[in-house]
């Protein structure tokens, strides 16, 4: 029957002939390419390969001329781009791993599923570089929350990386979310794991060793994910319902079973590489694992556990079915791999071995289906330099003058509207879904400016974020690539912890369009001196092309997840204020900027203008001086103003520490502007009245602009602008719309 069924594929001349190839994303150039590394035309299985490895999501064929302007090395740094993650020293012999990735289109389409299988791909990344997970974030775009589908997709895309964090038992600590008509339709779901690792204990996707075994390890291969790659590298269209066979389907409970014989057998040191089977199922994980060791691999496809009968190859190389891995040992460790497993109750089989001639060939029912050049599907990938065009939306904005709107007199009333607005209220209807205590070492738990982890057994911890506002980039891709990484690294800082490095999910539209491209290589160069001015390298990422729905591209969205070191748990600090009769002190200057705010949104209904601009040394003066100052221990609470500007952060240091706060805001700008300008490089800290004028000294000397401007007081908000009280409300009243938002939409 498989005979059958394999006779049922197009032929190689079928495929030239009638195209076949474009249905699968690979371009008349590309298919030349292809016949030329082989000598000949491809069968319907080496057609496959090609294109699910020459995808956009596998090979980055579109943004490598992008990626390589991104600083990527550094003194922290263990390992940079080009493994399943980066790593980055924290001493004594310790280091994270982390990474971050997209499962957007999934999610789209099954946002449960979607979801849970992007959470357990991005662990998988973490574990098979040797490391133990031991968080995990996200971020999240989706349309206005009024969409019924937005309020489905929303729903279920939450309720899927509960399922299998939880399920896996990796706590969910911290994320952002964004609600804009940009995103509906083609919803944004980043992925994001943190993982400790020993420096000897770190692993490579290697195949060394010619002759050496090459063993699978998970669940059986069925039918599901096939061509998920190369879904990933298209646009949603209306025929996206009918690509559900696309989606894989995820098991949590495997994947601990998986995790936990993986780093059983990566203790044991018999290890040789290991990768996991993400995008590409085995196809990449065997083509890419004899790339980087300069050899080839045979594999054998009826050693390969199946779950459906009568699978062809194409199906099997091509499946993505989930919690697979494929590892390298010496033949003499064959059975100590295999006693490590049949502990965990798994089977590993030995599907493969190791070749010095370059080549991936792919053996079925004893017959040769598939033999290519390892090189031709890894390294000699087409490259394009896409056309960059400047787009007319950008040369109009400069026109704008974002403060020409009539000045908002019921500030009162902005506020309690800006705190409503489902970007800016409370996400504790998310987080709450989230077991965000399993394995108790949490020590900041979501909702503050920064999620904290301890590292058991040391003094030390460790705090991460991810931060980017789409509104931003979208009015100046630049600009607001350098706020996505300064606010990862200022919320990290305010956090207590000295920012590591980087990992970016660059979220666009299509690059076929050049002023899409445009805002990618715009906000690199954005994202790239931030990098360097912070002391903060890429160490690794992904990119998600090819956003859009039937208005048009999303808002540009690369998103930062930021890891920072504690170096003593004393030095952690939280955005809530702590006590009656503290000094509450503003760093920073406020501008009119109100370009991209959510003021502007919310009140005047429009994205438009320039965003905040940024002094990159301003943000790495401010940051130095308030990690010194909270290293010293003069700080009782720092918080980031972000969206919503200087009223909503008041609002969320009020509640996160049940006081109020009486306030006076010395400006001449006009209130509302004062109020909800979203200027870079600030932060409301909190002090000991008797430190206050040594830390305003310290500040000072530092030479970060800042100004006393009140004190924790009472149940209340009281904010004055030039001695003008402008808003006066109990704190409970303000938490009540701040909470309830996002729970009235949900029901």
């Amino acid at each position: 029957m498989a005979q059958q069924l394999s006779a049922l594929e197009p032929t190689s001349e079928q495929i030239a002939e009638q195209k076949i190839y474009k249905q699968m994303g690979v371009t008349d150039e590309e298919y030349g390419k292809i016949c030329g590394f082989l000598g000949r035309q491809p069968n319907y299985t080496e057609i496959g390969v090609f294109s699910v490895m020459w995808s956009e999501h596998c090979s980055y064929k579109n943004s490598k001329p992008v990626l390589r302007k991104f600083p990527t090395t550094g003194p922290q740094v263990l390992m940079g781009p080009g493994e399943g993650a980066g790593i980055v020293d924290i001493g004594d012999n310790q280091a994270i791993c982390f990474k971050i990735e997209s499962h957007n289109h999934p999610s789209a389409v099954e946002p449960f599923q979607g979801a849970a299988t992007g959470v357990g791909g991005i662990v998988r990344d973490i574990f098979s570089m040797g490391a133990r997970p031991i968080a995990l974030l996200n971020s999240l775009r989706f349309g206005k929350l009024d969409n019924d589908r937005v309020r489905y997709l929303f729903e279920h895309v939450v309720a899927g990386i509960a399922s299998y964090g939880n399920c896996i038992g990796i706590p969910t600590v911290g994320g952002e979310v964004m609600f804009d008509e940009s995103y509906e339709g083609n919803p944004l779901v980043n992925a994001m794991c943190v993982g400790l690792i020993d420096h000897d204990k770190i692993q490579k996707g290697v195949a060394k060793g010619v002759g050496n075994p090459v063993f699978y390890v998970g669940p059986a291969t069925g039918r599901d994910g096939i061509h998920g790659a190369t879904f990933a590298s298209e646009e949603l269209t209306a025929e996206t319902e009918v690509m559900r066979s696309a989606v894989q389907v995820g098991d949590p409970f495997m994947e601990k079973l998986v995790m936990e014989a993986c780093l059983d057998l990566i203790n044991s040191g018999i290890v040789i590489g290991i990768q996991d089977m993400g995008a590409a199922g085995l196809t990449s994980s065997s083509s890419e694992m004899a790339s980087k060791a300069g050899n080839g691999m045979e594999l054998h496809l009826d050693r390969v556990p199946q779950r459906e009968t009568n699978m062809t190859a194409y199906e099997m190389m091509l499946s993505e079915s989930q919690e697979r891995m494929l590892f390298v040992v010496l033949p003499e460790n064959e059975a100590q791999a295999k006693a490590i497993f049949e502990k965990w109750g798994l089977v590993c089989s030995n599907v493969g071995s190791v070749t010095d001639d370059g080549k991936l060939r792919i053996i079925q029912h004893g017959e040769v289906v598939a033999d290519m050049p390892v090189t031709a599907l890894v390294d000699e990938c087409p490259v394009y330099n896409k056309p960059s065009t400047v787009p007319a939306y950008y040369i109009e904005n400069a026109k704008l003058d974002t403060n020409r709107y009539d000045e908002v007199v019921d500030l009162q009333g902005a506020l309690e509207k800006v705190l409503a607005s489902p970007t800016v209220a409370s996400k504790e209807w998310i987080y709450n879904q989230y077991d965000h205590m399993v394995r108790t070492d949490t020590a900041v738990k979501p909702g503050s400016d920064a999620a904290v982890v301890l590292i058991r057994g040391t003094r030390k911890a460790i705090a991460m974020c991810t931060d980017c506002n789409g509104r931003y980039v979208y009015l100046d891709p630049e600009m607001g690539g350098r706020i996505a990484v300064a606010e990862a690294a200022r919320n990290v800082v305010c956090s207590g912890a000295e920012p590591l490095a980087i990992t970016d999910n660059l979220n666009f539209g299509s690059p076929e369009k050049p002023e899409i491209f445009w805002q990618l290589e715009k906000s690199a160069d954005g994202i790239s001196e931030a990098c360097i001015k912070l002391n903060a390298p890429v160490i690794g990422g992904n990119v998600s092309l090819y956003n859009e729905n039937a208005k048009g591209a999303i808002y540009p969205t690369p998103v930062i997840g930021m890891v920072g070191l504690v170096r003593d748990i004393d030095h952690i600090t939280t955005q809530g204020f702590k006590s009656e009769g503290d000094t509450i002190i503003l760093l920073g200057e406020t501008k009119a900027e109100l370009g991209g705010s959510e003021f502007q949104y919310v009140i005047h209904g429009v994205t438009e203008g320039r965003p905040p601009a940024i002094d990159l040394d301003v943000e790495a003066s401010m940051q130095e001086a308030l990690l010194g100052a909270i290293r010293k221990g003069w700080i009782a609470s720092a918080h980031d103003l972000s969206e919503g500007g200087i009223a909503v952060a008041l609002t969320e240091s009020c509640v996160s520490g049940e006081l109020g706060a009486d306030v006076t805001i010395s400006t001449a700008l006009r209130n509302d502007i004062a109020l909800f300008s979203e200027s870079q490089s600030r932060v409301i800290i909190s002090v000991k009245p008797e430190r206050a004028d040594q830390v305003s000294e310290w500040f000072a000397v530092k030479g970060v602009p800042h100004q006393t401007i009140g004190q924790v007081k009472g149940r209340h908000l009281t904010i004055r602008v030039n001695d003008t009280a402008v808003i006066q409300t109990a704190v409970e009243q303000l938490e009540k719309i701040w909470k309830d938002a996002i729970p009235c939409y949900m029901g």
